[in-house]
C-alpha cells in the first residue's frame, strides 16, 4: 500500500475543511496496515500541521478524516480499508425543573440507602461518557477525577450543558446531610466529555472516550445517551471495552417504543429502561426484550450547574441509578465480568408494576434493586447468561 498517496490524498481536504465539519470514520482491515499508516502518519505530521487535525484510534484501527477526503481514500484504497459516516448522538433526557436538596425518591427506590453498610462503591472507578461536570459543585468535590475533554484537549472536562452534572450526582453525589447524596457515594468519577453544550457527539468522540477508558483501567462506563442506527466503529470500541473486563451501561432512548438506541442494543451492553414513582415503566422510556433492568428516570433530583440542583427525566437518569448500583457490587466483587454483573442485575431485579394492556414478557428486564444485587452478589456465583429474545 502506498501510505505516503494515503495521506497526500487527504492533505487538500484537511486544510480546507471545517474543524467540526462532517467527518468518516476510516478502518483498516489489517492490524499491519493500520501500523504502517499510523507510523507514516506519525513522521508526516512535523511537516504536514495539518495532519495534526486527524484523530486515531489504535483500538479499533481507525482514523477519523474529513469526509470529502474520505471519499477520495474509498476510490483508491477499497481492499484495505472500509469507511462510515461519523454519525452524530445524543444525550438521552427530557426537561425538568429547579429543586432543592432532598435525597433523592429514585436512589431510595433501589434501596441503596440500606446497602451503604455493605457497600459505599469505594474505589471503583467510573468513566462517565458524557457533557463533564461541574468540579465546584459541594457535593461532587470529592467525587470527581480529572477525566478527560475530548473536545478541548488539556482542559479539565467542565459541563456546559448540566446533563453531566446530573449524572454525576446520581451515581456518587456525597453532600452529606446538607446536601445531595448518589447511589454510590465513595466511588470514583472520570469524567469524559464527549458531548458539546448542546448534548451532542460524533461517534467517533465516543469512540475516544471507550478508548481512553480501557487504556485508564476504568471499571465502569456509564452511558446515558444514543442514536438509532447501528455504527461498526462503535460495536467494535463496546467489544474491546467488554474484552477489557469494562461494563457498559447505557440507556435505552426516549421514543416510548419497542426497540431503542444503540449502544444499549448491542448485546456486549446493558440496556437500561426508566420507571416512575410507581415502578411502572416510564411513558417515555422504550422498552422490550432487550432491556435488562429499569431505574427511576422520572423527576429525577441530582446536581445541576452553578451549584444547584434540577429535576430531570429520561433514560440517562435511570442508567446512572444502575450504574450506581452496579458500582456497589463492585467493590464487593471486584472480579465480576460484564457478562457475570448483567446476570446479576437482571436476576436481582424486582417485577415492574403493568399498566393496562402490557405484558411482561414485552418489557424485558425488572426494576433495579441495590439490596437484593448485593445479597446475591455477596454469596453466590452467577450462572450462564441466556441469550436474549430480541436482536441488538
Amino acid at each position: 500500500m502506498d501510505y505516503y498517496g494515503f495521506w497526500q490524498s487527504l492533505l487538500e481536504e484537511l486544510s480546507v475543511a471545517p474543524k467540526r465539519g462532517e467527518r468518516r470514520i476510516v478502518t483498516f482491515y489489517d492490524a499491519r496496515e493500520y501500523a504502517a499508516a499510523l507510523s507514516k502518519w506519525k513522521s508526516l505530521k512535523t511537516k504536514q500541521p495539518e495532519l495534526r487535525r486527524v484523530q486515531i484510534s489504535p483500538m479499533i484501527r481507525a482514523f477519523f478524516v474529513p469526509a470529502a477526503g474520505a471519499e477520495k481514500l474509498i476510490r483508491k484504497f477499497s481492499d484495505t480499508i472500509s469507511i462510515e459516516e461519523d454519525l452524530r448522538m445524543q444525550i438521552h433526557t427530557l426537561s425538568g425543573e429547579k429543586t432543592g436538596t432532598v435525597m433523592p425518591w429514585g436512589v431510595k427506590a433501589i434501596h441503596a440507602p440500606q446497602a451503604w453498610s455493605k457497600s459505599t462503591g469505594v474505589h471503583v472507578k467510573i468513566g462517565v461518557i458524557d457533557t463533564g461536570a461541574d468540579y465546584r459543585h459541594p457535593d461532587l468535590r470529592h467525587s470527581l477525577a480529572s477525566g478527560i475533554n475530548l473536545l478541548h484537549r488539556g482542559m479539565l472536562p467542565l459541563d456546559d450543558n448540566g446533563h453531566g452534572t446530573h449524572i454525576a450526582g446520581t451515581l456518587a453525589a456525597a453532600g452529606g446531610s446538607r446536601g445531595m447524596m448518589g447511589v454510590a457515594p465513595r466511588s470514583l468519577l472520570y469524567p469524559v466529555k464527549a458531548f458539546d453544550h448542546t448534548g451532542s457527539a460524533y461517534v467517533s468522540d465516543i469512540v475516544l472516550g471507550i478508548d481512553w477508558c480501557v487504556q485508564n483501567r476504568i471499571d465502569l462506563i456509564n452511558m446515558s445517551f444514543g442514536m438509532k442506527t447501528r455504527s461498526k466503529a462503535l460495536h467494535n470500541v463496546v467489544l474491546k471495552a467488554y474484552h477489557a473486563g469494562i461494563a457498559i451501561i447505557a440507556s435505552s432512548g426516549n421514543d416510548g417504543k419497542r426497540g431503542g438506541d444503540y449502544p444499549a442494543r448491542y448485546s456486549e451492553a446493558i440496556a437500561v429502561g426508566a420507571v416512575d414513582k410507581k415502578r411502572q415503566v416510564a411513558g417515555f422510556s422504550n422498552r422490550g426484550p432487550y432491556i435488562d433492568v429499569y431505574g427511576p428516570g422520572e423527576g429525577v433530583p441530582s446536581c445541576w450547574l452553578r451549584e444547584g440542583y434540577k429535576e430531570m427525566s429520561g433514560t440517562s437518569m435511570a442508567t446512572s441509578h444502575v450504574t450506581g448500583a452496579a458500582a456497589l457490587l463492585l467493590a464487593l466483587r471486584p472480579g465480576l465480568t460484564p457478562r457475570e454483573l448483567k446476570l446479576l442485575l437482571r436476576r436481582t431485579a424486582s417485577p415492574v408494576r403493568l399498566r393496562k394492556g402490557q405484558r411482561r414478557a414485552t418489557l424485558g428486564g425488572g426494576a433495579a434493586d441495590a439490596l437484593r444485587l448485593l445479597r446475591a452478589g455477596s454469596r453466590s456465583q452467577p450462572k450462564p447468561l441466556k441469550a436474549k429474545s430480541a436482536p441488538r
